[in-house]
């Protein structure tokens, strides 16, 4: 049983540097799997050879997503040069 006070994290800080690393509960792991699914399709709903502009504002549609609900569910993050000790 999970302790109710203590945040549980969809998303680990990176050890080096900034932002996350791989999502480490099931619900990360959807929200990470949908965003990837989503980026595929992008191609084929706005085929880049004619709709570029499309393409490129629903790419970084998915991305800025991606990075709110990580900035929501992952660990609180900083600049990291590894583990301390």
């Amino acid at each position: 049983m999970t302790d109710k006070s203590t945040p549980q994290y969809w998303f680990p800080a990176k050890t080096y540097g900034w932002g996350w690393g791989l999502p480490i509960t099931w619900q990360g792991w959807l929200v990470f799997l949908s965003a990837l699914a989503l980026f595929a399709c992008g191609a084929f709903l706005f085929p880049p050879q004619t709709m570029l502009v499309g393409y490129i504002v629903y790419e970084v549609a998915i991305v800025a997503a991606l990075i709110f609900i990580c900035q929501l569910k992952g660990e609180p993050t900083s600049w990291r040069w590894g583990k301390k000790k």
